[in-house]
């Protein structure tokens, strides 16, 4: 029996008798096979995957702002401590991505409430970095 595979993209014709299967375009041998059986059961579709999970950031303080990473990367530098006054545009922290340095800036004035990075550690987009008031 003949029967067309399709593996990454690429179609195959695959010849099978009892016992032995051999891909007629490429001339490979293939492990032995068994003869096809019956058409199998159908199988329930997979579950739809869970969110990633994410790592529980400390609770904001009450009208605090979250400052969060634009892109994954590696901190470099952390230029505040809590209860440090920064000012806008002030330096926070120093984000590596793609061999690039990103200064991450304070978007208000105001309070270091907390700093939830530290030196060397690796953070996704989206991860809260350091939450002002």
């Amino acid at each position: 029996m003949i029967y067309k595979v399709t593996l990454n993209g690429r179609t195959y014709e695959v010849e099978v008798e009892a016992g032995k299967a051999m891909c007629l375009n490429e001339y490979e041998a293939f492990a032995p096979a068994a003869a096809p059986a019956a058409a199998p059961a159908p199988v329930a579709a997979p579950a739809a995957p869970a969110a990633p999970a994410t790592p529980a950031a400390p609770a904001a303080v009450a009208g605090g702002e979250t400052v969060s990473a634009p892109m994954p990367g590696t901190i470099l530098r952390v230029n505040v401590q809590p209860g440090q006054a920064v000012k806008s545009g002030e330096l926070l922290l120093v984000l590596e991505a793609m061999k690039m340095e990103n200064e991450i800036m304070a978007p208000k004035a105001g309070t270091v409430a907390q700093v939830l990075v530290s030196k060397g550690s690796n953070v996704d987009t989206g991860a809260a970095l350091v939450i002002l008031n």
